[in-house]
């Protein structure tokens, strides 16, 4: 995902400001900030870049059942977003808002660009639109009742004259980019589906609305709004400087993976790599589509009431549990299923018995039998191997990043056992004691780090009893039971 110039720049989708943050907007933003992390505890310069697309005609509608104006409502909203992602600790670099003026004049310029290499003309459309998806939609894809299958609301009937983006002129282009580098497109499954998609369905798209008063007006048609999708995939430029700040653009695009949904892969990996082939532009280097999650085996709605807001199981579970259980229950790429008895189950087993408990035996023992010193130094065949944790991460594999640093925790607990130090006390072998517990800092230490990414106010709190120059236990357990 890096190469030579040690830099990395991950972004996520911008998220509507329609409804407050769900845990499945939380899945993808804690995938992207343990990557960030990940890389800048490895001395990569990195950007991490999220924010909210504000110019959509879903959050339009959401404003007037408010009876709010759709500034002000926008406004609110993407400060409700903002400080969700700042109160639960996520390392944004940059929160890009789609209304911002940079962003604005960014989109101008690369559609000025587009429009010069002639490939925007006018044309007239009439077909299904829904708002819900923000798109345009066949007969065949509408459900029994003729309605949208995931908003559960039959679709526009829309004729205007629009302008149109010239999408299929790169359908050999994107082909063969995509064969020639198959990591663009992950997870496989994936791919086959984008290359599908554009041999046997892409059709040029329409990238204006006439009937719209809300969003960024075509530089070269003021009557005309930019089509929210031609507009909001632009935030991955605008967010570095594309046209502002060349030295900062220059130095992180193009992008090292981009994390999205699997139901916006047709934009992200047919119409956004076109358009930066219009403008002449380097595409990003991976684009990953990952899973949906269904709750209690039910799928996530609004309409079911099911919807996991992330803010308030903070209350319950620290963030740092909620982390971990996403990213070793579900297996990066695929569906899953999230479940509050299931993320209990993991907090008590893997977080409190585990972890929680080996620091707090680990330190006390240090405390009480060698007076709170170790050897910090000792060597030791580790029991877990660091480098498969970086592999694993690198590969996105974050399951079984978490799988290989557990054999570090599930060794230590099982060689206390063994060694049994309240045994060596009894005896008097104090010399055998600090060998032991030396051996046991000292994968507690590593194993610190390699969580850092992962459940980063955990590790920070290890490493900083790891640090003391006497060292004793937390005066209360990282994870009290549930």
């Amino acid at each position: 995902m890096t190469d030579s110039k040690n830099t990395f720049y991950i972004t996520t989708p911008i998220y509507y400001v329609n409804g407050k943050p769900h845990i499945g907007h939380a899945y993808t933003t804690i995938v992207a900030d343990t990557l960030a992390r990940y890389h800048r505890q490895k001395g990569d310069e990195t950007f991490f870049l999220m924010g909210t697309d504000e110019n959509s005609q879903k959050n339009v509608e959401a404003a007037k059942k408010t009876g709010k104006e759709v500034g002000v409502y926008v406004d609110e909203m993407a400060s409700v977003w903002r400080e969700t992602w700042l109160n639960l600790g996520i390392s944004f670099d940059r929160f890009i808002r789609t209304t911002s003026a940079e962003h604005k004049k960014a989109v101008c310029e690369f559609y000025q660009r587009v429009y010069d290499k002639g490939d925007i003309y006018p044309g007239e459309y009439e077909g299904l639109y829904c708002v819900g998806c923000e798109k345009f939609i066949t007969e065949s894809e509408l459900d029994e009742n003729g309605e949208c299958p995931d908003h559960k609301k039959k679709p526009e009937a829309i004729k205007e004259r629009n302008y149109f983006f010239k999408l299929t002129k790169y359908r050999d282009r994107l082909l063969e980019h995509i064969e020639r580098h198959p990591e663009f497109i992950q997870p496989e499954k994936r791919r086959n589906e984008v290359v599908s998609y554009i041999k046997d369905f892409m059709e040029d798209f329409s990238i204006s609305r006439q009937a719209m008063e809300w969003g960024i007006r075509l530089p070269t048609d003021e009557k005309h709004a930019i089509y929210v999708w031609f507009d909001a995939l632009l935030n991955y430029l605008s967010g570095i400087g594309f046209v502002q700040d060349e030295i900062k653009f220059d130095k992180f695009w193009p992008a090292d993976i981009q994390l999205i949904g699997k139901d916006i892969i047709k934009f992200h990996c047919a119409y956004w790599p076109a358009m930066l082939m219009s403008a002449g532009l380097p595409l990003p280097k991976t684009v990953f589509a990952h899973g949906f999650f269904t709750v209690d085996g039910d799928k996530m709605s609004k309409s079911l009431g099911n919807a996991v807001d992330p803010v308030e199981l903070a209350k319950e579970y620290p963030f740092d549990a909620v982390r971990y259980f996403l990213l070793r229950e579900i297996p990066f790429g695929e569906d899953g299923d999230f479940s509050l008895k299931r993320l209990q189950e993991r907090y008590n087993a893997d977080l409190a018995n585990d972890l929680g408990n080996l620091v707090q035996r680990a330190l006390n023992m240090i405390d009480k039998y060698c007076d709170g010193s170790v050897d910090r130094d000792i060597k030791i065949d580790m029991p877990f191997s660091v480098e498969t944790v970086r592999l694993h991460i690198e590969s996105l594999k974050f399951d079984q990043s978490i799988i290989e640093t557990w054999k570090g925790v599930s060794w230590a607990n099982k060689y206390i056992e063994d060694a049994k130090p309240w045994e060596l006390h009894k005896s008097g072998e104090h010399e055998k004691i600090k060998e032991v517990l030396s051996r046991v800092y000292v994968v507690l230490a590593d194993i610190a780090e390699t969580l850092t990414p992962f459940m980063p106010e955990t590790a920070n709190k290890i490493k900083k009893l790891l640090s003391t120059e006497k060292l004793s236990p937390p005066s209360e357990p990282l994870f009290p039971r549930k």
